[in-house]
């Protein structure tokens, strides 16, 4: 009976390991106090990318509209949008945040010193208003605060605002032009632009040859049309030369625009070609003198000329005249002459050396000189 006895008992025991062998692997340490509470899940999560912001950010339309305001009555204030409307006539009052605070504006009130146009700079911010506004004044507003060291100063590029305004006037279409007939040259090497820019951003713009007559489409490949600056040629040739205008329409209304001349240019750009020439490289005491300083280039680029000459030091009075004027050389190509012509009277012991011109542009400048003797 004892042998049966222990026998259930071992049998029992067995049982009982092989249970709990079922549920605590073997080898598996205790669990500590703290220890894996987290249960693992199969779900997948995308991974969350930090914000980082960038000053140098590619987003400039964000970054353009950082501290402009618009004024919009009533006191209250609102950022504008990257394009606005308003009727001629309105009053425009922007506002840029910051100390010291630059404006840019459309060209057409600089250039005849409007006085309906004010600038104003207060402790926080810098103010532009306009007033009894026109359909000329259509165009880019834009701001910028400066950052100053002592005397020199630098734009801040992370702290600028910009919109284009248009101002809507009855009976325009096309932001008037000063004149009835323009010129626009055509270079090989840069894009050039036929300005029919318009006062109604709906407006629908073509271009158009006078002759032979027939309209040019703006393929978006060699010619597209920016409502904020023309139609664009990005890739001009002399294929293109010739009178062309614009037609906008408009709530059931068309418009012409002024006409315009393409002329193609083939003048390499660069520093100034530049040649001068004495009237005489040998000179008799009492005589006159002219030296001549010449350069050829590009029609729509201007040149500043600069004189250095021998009796300069005693201040010896001479006279310097400067010129210009466009030449046509055939198959519609176009070169613009500048000249300075530097006179002496009375050709003086003191007159005589080197005649020194030095012609620049935005590209460069070119120094040449000539050498005039006493005979």
């Amino acid at each position: 009976m004892k042998f049966w006895l222990l026998l259930g008992l071992l049998l029992l025991h067995e049982a009982l390991e092989d249970v709990a062998g079922q549920h605590s692997p073997k080898n598996k340490r205790p669990k500590e106090q703290g220890e894996n509470r987290i249960k693992p899940t199969n779900k997948k999560a995308k991974p969350k990318i930090p914000k980082v912001k960038d000053r140098d950010s590619t987003d400039s339309t964000a970054k353009s509209q950082s501290i402009m305001m618009q004024a919009m009555g009533n006191g209250r204030f609102q950022r504008p949008a990257a394009t606005v409307s308003l009727l001629a006539g309105q009053t425009l009052e922007l506002r840029c945040k910051g100390s010291k605070v630059e404006w840019s504006y459309p060209a057409y009130l600089d250039t005849f010193k409007d006085s309906r146009l004010t600038v104003k700079q207060s402790e926080r911010y810098g103010q532009l208003t306009l007033v009894n506004s026109t359909a000329a004044d259509t165009g880019e507003f834009s701001c910028w605060e400066q950052l100053c060291n002592g005397y020199i100063c630098r734009r801040d590029e992370a702290r600028t605002g910009s919109t284009y305004i248009f101002f809507t006037e009855k009976g325009e279409l096309f932001v008037p032009s000063p004149s009835y007939f323009d010129v626009v040259y055509l270079n090989p090497d840069r894009q050039a632009v036929v300005p029919c820019r318009v006062t109604v951003p709906s407006a629908k713009v073509t271009l158009h040859r006078e002759f032979p007559a027939k309209e040019i489409l703006a393929n978006g490949t060699d010619i597209v049309y920016d409502m904020k600056r023309g139609f664009v040629y990005l890739q001009p040739h002399s294929d293109h030369q010739g009178v062309v205008y614009c037609k906008a329409e408009a709530g059931g209304k068309s418009q012409i625009s002024v006409k315009y001349q393409l002329l193609y240019v083939e003048v390499p750009s660069g520093p100034p070609s530049t040649t001068i020439l004495a009237s005489s490289n040998k000179v008799r005491g009492g005589d006159d003198i002219s030296v001549l300083c010449t350069v050829l280039g590009e029609p729509d680029v201007e040149v500043e000329f600069r004189w250095l000459f021998p009796g300069q030091k005693d201040e010896r009075p001479v006279t310097i005249q400067d010129t210009w004027r466009l030449i046509h050389r055939g198959l519609g190509h176009t070169t613009r002459i500048s000249e300075s012509v530097l006179t002496v009277e009375d050709f003086e012991t003191i007159d005589a050396g080197y005649y020194i011109c030095t012609a620049q542009n935005l590209r460069g400048q070119t120094t040449v000189a000539a050498t005039v003797e006493l005979s």
